[in-house]
């Protein structure tokens, strides 16, 4: 059983729930987007739960877990629980921040104070879970020194019974404990513009039009693998944003810049960050074709990359037979490397030569 003390961490003060806490919890439990992140809250959430909420608290810590209220200026603002050890002497931490405090990574303070104060009271391992598409929550696990094991699929259920993956990270006593700095970094406004073309990142909203530009006979002609289909190209879609701040990946839809209209596909994959090197690959709507919307896309991620990561060689590969795609490379200041034979697979079954092209840092 843990002792029932307070925790102090930078400007904040964990303690166990008050009643004097039940309206700003109240607030913050019916809240939609603390609901849309813990589906098991009641809503409406009513003051009433806040107070139901508060008595089990106590049972909570009774019971060999915690419950902390997380305060400012000794104002409520968030709760952060702690599971039960397991036998094997494990427990589970969770979060939430009412929509007051949010953006001033107080999250992150909270989970990295209790994750500490657990470590020090011989805990061997403080497990955290966050859902694919919780990107801040996804964010305040690394930055709390948290590592990164794995995916969980379809480990949670929504209101609505969809199925949801959750990320799964742990902190041991053995670790550092440092923030885990992204080596991708968001983009300054979330987005890429020259004004032509915009680069965002792509969403579930993209996903039909996503869908129906991979499966148009010109593009299909250069993939690899089985086509997918609607309801897993949804599920990419969710999981892109993840893919992004775990710094396994960079999915953006193209766009066009005056009207907002989805135009292409443009990705930055098999990321190395200790050779500096990331693969560059795109499709592109028939519609758009002709009028150099992907070599601006190309030049517009490119121009980022360099400025913005550490990435120091872009390469990519291309189907001897796709001329158009050579051309965007060219265009873009891409350079021919070389020719690896029988590479790619085609869904035919045979196999066609690759031209591997190379952008170096300027």
């Amino acid at each position: 059983m843990f002792p029932r003390e307070v925790i102090s961490v930078g400007s904040l003060v964990l303690r166990p729930p008050a009643d004097d806490d039940v309206e700003a919890i109240a607030s913050t439990c019916d809240d939609p987007v603390t609901a849309r992140f813990i589906p098991l809250l009641p809503t409406p959430y009513t003051p009433q739960d806040a107070r139901d909420w508060v008595r089990r608290s106590r049972e909570v810590w009774e019971g060999g877990g915690a419950e902390f209220s997380i305060t400012e200026n000794g104002r409520y603002i968030g709760s952060a629980g702690v599971s039960a050890p397991t036998p094997s002497g494990s427990v589970e931490i969770g979060y939430l921040v009412a929509p007051w405090a949010r953006g001033k990574g107080v999250a992150g303070t909270a989970a990295r104070g209790v994750a500490e104060w657990l470590l020090d009271r011989g805990v061997e391992r403080v497990e955290l879970q966050a859902e694919v598409e919780n990107l801040p929550g996804l964010r305040v696990a690394y930055r709390a020194g948290f590592r990164e094991e794995g995916r969980r699929r379809d480990a949670a259920a929504l209101r609505d019974g969809r199925r949801v993956d959750l990320v799964m990270f742990a902190r041991l006593a053995r670790d550092p404990g440092e923030p885990v700095e992204p080596y991708l970094p968001p983009f300054e406004g979330g987005e890429l513009t020259d004004g032509v073309v915009r680069l965002t990142p792509l969403g579930v909203r993209d996903a039909a039009d996503f869908h129906r530009m991979m499966a148009e006979p010109s593009v299909a002609e250069y993939g690899m693998g089985p086509v997918n289909t609607l309801e897993d190209d949804e599920r990419r879609c969710r999981c892109t944003g993840y893919f992004w701040v775990s710094g396994q990946r960079i999915e953006l839809a193209v766009r066009d810049a005056a009207t907002g209209e989805f135009a292409g596909h443009l990705q930055l994959v098999q990321i190395v960050p200790m050779f500096g090197q990331a693969m560059v690959g795109y499709s592109l709507v028939p519609g758009f074709r002709g009028r150099g919307f992907m070599t601006r896309a190309v030049r517009l991620l490119a121009d980022w990359a360099f400025a913005a990561t550490g990435l120091h060689r872009l390469v990519a590969g291309t189907d001897t037979a796709n001329t158009a795609s050579q051309a965007v490379l060219r265009r873009a200041g891409f350079v021919r490397e070389s020719v690896r034979r029988q590479v790619l697979p085609k869904r035919d079954g045979s196999r066609a030569d690759e031209i591997e092209w190379l952008l170096l840092r300027p």
